[in-house]
């Protein structure tokens, strides 16, 4: 029988070998750990559709926060429920509102952990879009005007990076001319540059409180069967001043992520949403999958397609599976979850 000269199994026969030429690694540094704070005291409410994931009040964000922390995982990123909602969603860009405050609380117990804060509106107005509502639908221009009073507030109250997600033309420059003018110049920006009009948020919006009250997001939010379109917004916010380049969702958008790491010279990160995350929970629910296997094949997937960074709620479980060595591991379990 002919046998190639080349046989892959060689290498793939020894657990040492397999490691020392993996071509893909994954470490905590590469994480973002959502987080949704909400205004009152002692909160702790799990979402429904969320296992694990959690509304809080100020005081228990402060202390996941520092298990995060210890955990190795560098960043957060924050969410807010304010106690109150109107049309011009006026909490996001007060002084003392739900993230400001939360922000301040953060860097004052855990300052060496990085905070990261979502800029947009919908969690915070009445209707639930991501902006001013005029005729029926979202006004950019004056957005724009609240999405830079809003992150300018977040980097007064001491946030370590701002990632604008609302998807209206011109926010970037907006926001980072806002901030640059104001002495914040060093306060880089992570676009949510790639953002899909995508039915994986729905588990988002029972934890952000953010469904629309009418309509939805699809004049804003890019069209799922867009390829070349995700590269003229990302082209966009790069020349308006973006830091680090976002794709939103995460897996049926990986060609998406692979797509704009070729095309810029920037870090690229990668948004692990809600019905992501819920599906995983769901079929290891059930008994379906391992979910430990499935979740760090998940994130190796991200990583692979060219994510540098990957925002996830899973972030907590996956550091803790790294400390235990499991990346190294994990081409020695078979889909039942033996060894």
């Amino acid at each position: 029988m002919f046998y190639p000269l080349y046989r892959a199994r060689r290498i793939r026969g020894k657990e040492v070998f397999r490691n020392m030429v993996r071509e893909t690694s994954l470490s905590a540094n590469d994480l973002i750990y959502p987080m949704f704070s909400a205004f009152g005291k002692g909160i702790k409410k799990e979402i429904s559709s969320m296992p694990g994931i959690y509304q809080q009040s100020i005081e228990n964000i402060v202390e996941e926060a520092q298990e995060v922390y210890e955990l190795g995982v560098p960043a957060v990123i924050l969410f807010g429920i304010p106690e109150q909602k109107d049309a011009m969603g006026s909490d996001a860009y007060s002084d003392t509102g739900i993230i400001q405050e939360t922000i301040r609380a953060i860097k004052k117990s855990v300052p060496k952990l990085a905070v990261i804060t979502d800029v947009c509106m919908c969690e915070y107005t009445d209707h639930g879009h991501c902006g001013v509502i005029k005729n029926g639908d979202v006004d950019n221009d004056e957005t724009l005007e609240l999405l830079a009073k809003e992150a300018l507030s977040h980097a007064k109250a001491g946030a370590d990076m701002v990632a604008p997600s609302d998807m209206m033309d011109g926010r970037v420059a907006a926001i980072r001319e806002a901030l640059d003018n104001n002495g914040f110049n060093q306060i880089p920006l992570m676009s949510y540059a790639v953002k899909y009009a995508s039915g994986y948020y729905g588990p988002f919006r029972e934890a952000a409180e953010s469904t629309p009250q009418f309509g939805d997001r699809r004049s804003y939010q890019m069209d799922p069967g867009n390829r070349l379109e995700a590269i003229r917004e990302a082209r966009m916010d790069v020349e308006e001043g973006a830091d680090i380049l976002m794709v939103k969702p995460g897996l049926p958008y990986l060609d998406i992520v692979r797509e704009v790491r070729n095309e810029f010279n920037l870090p690229t990160a990668v948004y692990n949403v809600s019905g992501e995350y819920s599906m995983i929970k769901a079929a290891a629910k059930m008994g379906w999958i391992d979910e430990d296997r499935v979740t760090m094949e998940t994130m190796l997937s991200f990583k692979r397609a060219g994510a540098d960074l990957i925002l996830t709620y899973h972030s907590k479980e996956v550091a803790k599976l790294l400390r235990k060595g499991y990346e190294a591991d994990i081409s020695d379990r078979c889909g039942c979850g033996c060894k």
